[in-house]
């Protein structure tokens, strides 16, 4: 584990690489995470608990924006503040998944602030991708290292104009927007092909591997959306690139693998949790207290 600063205090959280961050007195502002290298804490663990700091939402806001070169979003959620959204998915549990994993939209940094934690229920989940792959059989290792996951599905206008706009930023409305500003945005490197529909609805067909290198290492990670929801969304067609479908055998061993090694997040007022989301899925169990609020932000590390 790395050295933290002199105000700080990391801990191993779980059986993973996580780490808990904690300040050593009371009175640390939440400044003090600002120059504490999360970045680099995080390329070790994969993700970060961050507790003890009574952030405000201003407070969340300005740490996403420290550590990030610019933020994206999910064109189907509220903003609150600059760069955060509230969380609204429902109350049945989520599977887990990459943040934005179905799209060539990816986020590096996944964050999250809970504002108010529920009495019971909704855990965060987490499952480290490299315990994964490290886990699976060889038949598995060999399907997916062979050929990429195609995901393909209908987006509605409306949404994924807003998304072109904000992603383009350079003043456009979403009615401005167009299917070039999607190409032109996506991750370098995506493979995906976008078909405009009569109705302006927009179809897409997105190939990329299950297990591949994370932003910070050359190690596989298995961290993908093949359990992943589609709470505001159509729910995506998923298969091999070749069109064949994932063995039944293979869906019951990635499923029971990823659950073995899934930690869960017991939320408490003013948390923080910062993922690395190319390595690290998350989800979540189902809601039993529906009086919580939590706060997410999909952003890009700074180089």
């Amino acid at each position: 584990m790395q050295h933290a600063p002199n105000d700080l205090r990391l801990t191993s959280l779980g059986d993973g690489d996580g780490i808990l961050i904690t300040p050593r007195a009371a009175n640390t502002p939440v400044t003090a995470l600002h120059e504490a290298g999360l970045d680099e804490l995080l390329a070790d663990a994969g993700h970060l608990l961050i507790r003890g700091f009574a952030p405000s939402v201003e407070d969340f806001n300005a740490l996403v924006q420290t550590y990030s070169s610019r933020t994206t979003l999910d064109p189907a959620r509220v903003f609150h503040g600059d760069a955060a959204q509230k969380v609204d998915s429902g109350t049945d549990a989520i599977g887990l998944h990459v943040e934005n994993g179905a799209t060539p939209y990816a986020p590096d940094l996944l964050w999250f602030h809970c504002v108010k934690a529920a009495s019971s229920g909704s855990q965060t989940t987490v499952c480290d991708g490299y315990r994964v792959w490290d886990a699976l059989s060889e038949r598995a290792k060999e399907l997916f290292a062979g050929q990429p996951i195609s995901y393909t599905r209908t987006v509605p206008a409306e949404l994924w104009r807003r998304l072109a706009a904000f992603l383009a930023g350079d003043g456009r409305s979403p009615g401005e927007a167009t299917v070039a500003d999607l190409y032109a945005q996506a991750n370098p490197g995506s493979k995906v092909e976008f078909t405009e529909l009569a109705d302006g609805s927009l179809h897409y067909s997105f190939q990329v591997f299950a297990a591949h290198p994370t932003k910070w290492s050359t190690r596989t990670a298995w961290a993908n959306s093949l359990l992943g929801p589609s709470y505001n969304y159509e729910s995506p067609q998923i298969r091999f690139a070749d069109g064949s479908a994932i063995p039944e055998d293979i869906t019951a061993e990635y499923a029971e693998v990823t659950e073995r090694l899934t930690e869960e997040i017991l939320w408490q007022d003013g948390d923080i949790v910062l993922i690395d989301n190319s390595r690290v899925m998350h989800g979540r169990r189902s809601i039993t207290d529906t009086n919580r609020t939590i706060l997410n932000s999909q952003s890009y590390a700074r180089n």
